[in-house]
Order: structure tokens, then sequence, then C-alpha cells
């Protein structure tokens, strides 16, 4: 969809996530704090029951707090437009994406469709209703 734009593709033979990366033509500096869409330059045609996840890339979170905004971004199998990624910098300096940089993988996973139905209660476990750390957080 764009010129120059790179296709996804794995780093290693045993890789889950392909890389994306930002189909720009001049460095743009993404500022603590801020919020900025990332053109990847490619669509995609996913059969149905297919959807892609759109990921941040672990070193970028981790060495320079730059993640993807919405944490797993979902593109769905009807989408065929343009992929884009969302990125925030949560670092306190700036970044700065280059063109062509790797700026966060995808996965393709199956899904499942369901059909919901409206109950008066449901069955019992032994967890129940028990919400946030209902379980513990004790080790063993």
């Amino acid at each position: 969809m764009r010129s120059g734009a790179i296709l996804p593709r794995y780093q290693t033979a045993g890789a889950a996530g392909f890389d994306f990366h930002a189909a720009i033509g001049d460095a743009v500096t993404l500022a603590p704090g801020e919020i900025q869409t990332f053109p990847i330059g490619v669509a995609v045609e996913l059969p149905p029951g297919y959807e892609l996840q759109i990921r941040s890339r672990s070193g970028l979170a981790f060495r320079n707090h730059v993640v993807t905004l919405n944490g797993v971004g979902t593109i769905d199998a009807d989408f065929r437009g343009e992929l884009q990624v969302v990125l925030v910098n949560h670092g306190l300096t700036d970044f700065v994406i280059e063109p062509n940089m790797r700026i966060a993988q995808g996965v393709v996973a199956r899904h499942e469709t369901v059909e919901w139905d409206e109950v008066d209660e449901l069955g019992e476990t032994a967890r129940g209703a028990g919400g946030l750390g209902s379980t513990g957080v004790k080790n063993a």
C-alpha cells in the first residue's frame, strides 16, 4: 500500500510473532506521554475464524517504555484497510521512530464466534463470583 513498505516477517524460525515496520518517510519523535499512529504500509485478508493481533515488541517496551496503546489490537477478518499501529511513550524521554523501524509484532490466531443466551442463573464453581484477588497471592 506504500512504496518501500516492508512485509512483516519472522526474525527467527521459532518466533510466534512477526515484526511490523513503520512505513514512514521521515523520523518521528514520540514525546513522553504522547500517542501517535504509525502506518505499516500493508493490508491483509484473513480467512473467517482468524484474527491478527497487534502487540508491543518486548524489547521496545522494556528498554524504551514504548508500547501499543491498547495492549493488543485486533484486526478482524473482514477489515481491508491499511494496518496501523498506535504507540504511546510511557518513558521519561523522547523516543524517535525511524523509517522502517520494527515497532510492533503480529500474531495470527484462531477465534470462536459464540451465540449468547440469556439465563437466570449460572452453574456453581468453587470460585463462584470471587473477583479480583479472590484466589490470593500466595506461592505454592
